[in-house]
């Protein structure tokens, strides 16, 4: 059991018997009321997200999760299929499980799958990736005075803003938790 206040992004718990992923929090104490922790729930059973309120003092049921190191190989219709590191056996994650990942992920790139009672249930990447840029519009001279920024469309399909001096062809490092370019690689 953690308390309502130790709960963090990417938490797990379980609530009514079911599996929710904490997506947000945020530790809200209103002028003279009691502490309280406003959380964005994503159910891991049916991908619907739930905000909801719990008291500072509240107990919440914490959820061990086994973790392996695994290699994104191809997609399958509606499935993506994963490849174990260390025995190579190879497993269909369903779209829901990873729809929030796939934009950052290549062929053959390595993500730890967080496992519930032998399922799969989620994907944890790292907080940075590197992709090369397929498609953005070339800059402009005189473009650089002020903050400008162009989209930029990613090898995985993902756009994301980029500044006027970055060219198609380059590689650059993206934050997965923002989707927002961080800088060249």
């Amino acid at each position: 059991m953690v308390s309502a206040t130790e709960i963090k992004r990417g938490t797990v718990i379980k609530m009514d018997g079911e599996l929710y992923l904490v997506v947000d929090y945020q530790h809200v104490t209103p002028g003279n009321w009691r502490g309280m922790v406003q959380a964005k729930l994503k159910s891991l059973k049916q991908g619907s997200v739930v905000q909801k309120r719990f008291r500072s003092t509240d107990k919440l049921e914490d959820v061990f999760l086994e973790h392996r190191t695994m290699e994104y190989l191809y997609k399958d219709g509606e499935n993506y299929c994963f490849m174990d590191t260390e025995n190579y056996e190879q497993i269909l994650l369903p779209k829901e499980a990873v729809e929030d990942a796939i934009p950052y992920m290549t062929l053959n790139s390595q993500a730890k799958i967080a496992f519930y009672e032998g399922k799969a249930i989620s994907v944890e990447l790292p907080t940075s990736v590197v992709l090369k840029i397929t498609e953005t519009d070339p800059g402009k001279k005189g473009d650089t005075v002020v903050n400008v920024y162009k989209p930029a469309k990613l090898e995985t399909g993902l756009v994301v803003k980029v500044p006027l001096f970055i060219n198609s062809g380059e590689r650059i490092k993206v934050d997965t938790r923002t989707g927002e370019f961080l800088g060249r690689e």
